[in-house]
């Protein structure tokens, strides 16, 4: 009977990682994640719990965003030179740039070229001894054609690389500040693939960033270190960071009123009002750069059909889910693009019209409706708050035009498998921008290369859509790529491909004791400039 108590009491302590007694010491900063990551690879993953979770935390770039802004600014690179032609960057690494040093790794030598080109030619090349290992799926890479974009990189010497382009590409330096960008230890590579364990790459990391990966407990926690040797700047001013895996938005906020996390992520709005009643902690707002959206997979009859798109766009009623699901804590959406980014089409296309529905329906060949699946959210995103709530408010809107439909949904990351498998018929999902610039919405998550890559869900590919974005990354003024943007737009509504929803607004919660927090326009997390002071 008492083995048994000690071990509930332990399971108890591993399930909430944090007391309140934990919360009261500033050496130590407690953040309740909604979801687990997928890996501890950047390269290999698209969700923001991965991110916060390896490339926020263990990794660096070569440039970076200026904290809290899409400003790019050094990082890894001290400096960088871009020739006339816009087809070549050559990049001035830092030097004296420190790996992490671990009970599994100790590095024999300092940051250089050399881990560069590891880093990305895992991904652009398909001999590289790396390049399948734990799945060989680089979605971002893959989806924005970088393979294709990247004629070559070389070392100059220790501290130079140069990144040789097969034509001018407008987004090149945003692209390389993004996460899958992350710069790993070819050291650390060689050493684990000598000893025949290469997958343990992906899961126990080592990078150069400003925590130092300790341990992870599937779906419950995560422990880091302060890496006290960090080269780019101030160590954290707190030992310890960990994260507590709460995928439940009721729990997260359990979580803070009891003073068991420093930080929560993505409160539920309807708790917004509850939030601002504890004396004891603040909420964080900021304009949200997101787009929540319901795909058609256009590989799956009948979705394959134009009308039949089109019918589903006027069939629901978005108007009523802002109010209903997003607690008019939003904005409709019309088109891929936010308003906060440039390129952004207002113009509405679709409006909520059963009867037209019903009049496409019929001129698709479906005049009595069909049967479908339609896969919900099962945790609460960013640009979706509650996806059981909005299935069930679109099953109702869609039944009302014949529309038969089931709902449908799995674990967070096997939903994220499958839908990029291209398994589901009308799926939910979304995208926070990773930078300001319309191609991380419009090439990652629409053009031909994105189907092959997974992050295209709708599995729509069509020519001349992708020639205008094409266009667009190839033209060096603002002016130009904002109109063909533009003109790829008008494309995609006509062809229907997704159903938009909305814009949504971010937040986060946090206790008075944290200082400085910075809340990023793309959603991610930076924890390093944090203090904890009573």
């Amino acid at each position: 009977m008492i083995k048994k108590i000690l071990l509930l009491a332990f399971s108890g302590i591993l399930a909430t990682g944090c007391t309140s007694d934990d919360i009261s010491r500033t050496d130590r900063l407690i953040f309740c994640s909604e979801g687990s990551p997928m890996i501890f690879n950047p390269q290999l993953a698209i969700d923001g719990a991965t991110y916060n979770a390896s490339s926020r935390t263990v990794f660096n770039r070569l440039v970076d965003f200026r904290l809290g802004t899409t400003e790019i600014v050094p990082s890894l690179a001290e400096s960088w030179v871009i020739s006339p032609d816009g087809k070549e960057y050559t990049f001035f690494l830092k030097k004296n740039v420190e790996f992490h040093s671990t009970k599994f790794f100790t590095p024999t030598r300092k940051m250089t070229s050399e881990d560069v080109l590891f880093s990305f030619n895992r991904m652009r090349n398909e001999e590289h001894p790396y390049h399948k290992v734990n799945g060989g799926t680089y979605e971002y890479f893959q989806s924005m054609g970088m393979g294709k974009v990247i004629e070559s990189i070389s070392a100059i010497d220790d501290h130079t690389v140069v990144f040789r382009l097969t034509r001018p590409e407008a987004p090149f330096m945003a692209s390389i500040a993004m996460d899958f960008s992350s710069i790993f230890s070819k050291e650390y590579a060689d050493q684990l693939l000598k000893a025949g364990k290469p997958e343990q790459f992906d899961h126990k990391p080592i990078g150069t960033g400003p925590f130092i990966w300790k341990k992870y407990v599937k779906d419950t926690i995560i422990e880091y270190d302060a890496n006290k040797k960090y080269s780019l700047g101030p160590p954290p001013k707190y030992d310890h960071l960990v994260f507590v895996i709460t995928p439940q938005p009721e729990d997260r906020f359990k979580k803070i009123k009891k003073k068991e996390c420093h930080i929560i992520n993505e409160p539920n709005p309807s708790d917004l009002e509850q939030f601002s009643k504890l004396s004891f902690a603040q909420i964080v707002r900021r304009p949200g750069m997101n787009t929540g959206y319901l795909a058609l997979n256009t590989s799956h009859s009948p979705f394959d059909n134009v009308y039949v798109r089109q019918a589903i766009n006027h069939a629901l009623n978005k108007r009523k889910y802002i109010e209903k699901v997003y607690l008019s804590l939003a904005n409709e959406a019309v088109s891929v693009l936010p308003p906060m980014v440039w390129g952004h089409v207002n113009r509405k296309a679709y409006r909520y019209d059963p009867k037209r529905a019903r009049e496409l329906l019929e001129k698709a060949g479906y005049p009595k409706g069909f049967s479908t699946k339609l896969w919900y959210l099962p945790v609460g995103r960013p640009y979706n708050p509650n996806g059981k709530l909005l299935a069930e408010m679109m099953k109702e809107d869609l039944a009302a035009v014949g529309i038969k439909v089931k709902l449908v949904t799995y674990d967070w990351m096997e939903y994220l498998n499958r839908v990029r498998r291209g398994e589901h018929d009308l799926a939910q999902l979304g995208w926070t921008g990773d930078n300001a610039d319309p191609d991380n919405f419009i090439s990652q998550l629409l053009s031909c290369n994105a189907v092959a890559g997974g992050a295209n869900i709708a599995r729509w590919c069509n020519p001349e859509f992708d020639e205008l974005v094409t266009k667009a990354r190839i033209a060096s003024q603002l002016g130009i790529r904002a109109k063909y943007y533009k003109e790829a737009q008008r494309i995609f509504q006509q062809e229907a491909p997704w159903v938009p929803i909305a814009h949504t607004e971010i937040f986060r919660v946090h206790l008075n004791s944290v200082k400085n927090y910075i809340l990023s326009p793309m959603g991610t997390e930076n924890f390093h400039q944090i203090e904890i002071r009573e």
